[in-house]
């Protein structure tokens, strides 16, 4: 992990943590079933993201909600989809954050 990411995801807010997740999991359902290096890549971004979310020690409260997204995350990909959802599915959930983010910011 690069520490200039971590420095700068330090600064965002849970919303706009989550958003960006979305962004990776937007993108790997946009590329499943094709482009298997940037579809790897968008899956091992969106883990780096989850997992610079779960250290940031500001969101205690909210871990279980972001460790439950990873692991629905994780399911899907290497999984046996226990949770019955898709990518695309998961992504309309971040899609709120991303939302939010937007109208938080103007």
């Amino acid at each position: 992990m690069r520490d200039s990411l971590k420095e700068s995801w330090d600064k965002f807010s849970l919303i706009e943590q989550m958003g960006n997740i979305g962004s990776e999991i937007g993108r790997a359902a946009r590329l499943e079933g094709g482009d298997s290096d940037g579809f790897g890549s968008a899956v091992n971004r969106a883990l780096e993201l989850f997992d610079l979310t779960l250290r940031d020690g500001r969101w205690l409260g909210r871990l279980r909600e972001v460790g439950r997204a990873r692991e629905v995350f994780c399911d899907i990909i290497w999984g046996e989809n226990q949770y019955k959802t898709s990518l695309s599915d998961l992504e309309r959930y971040f899609m709120h954050f991303a939302t939010a983010a937007r109208l938080r910011a103007g």
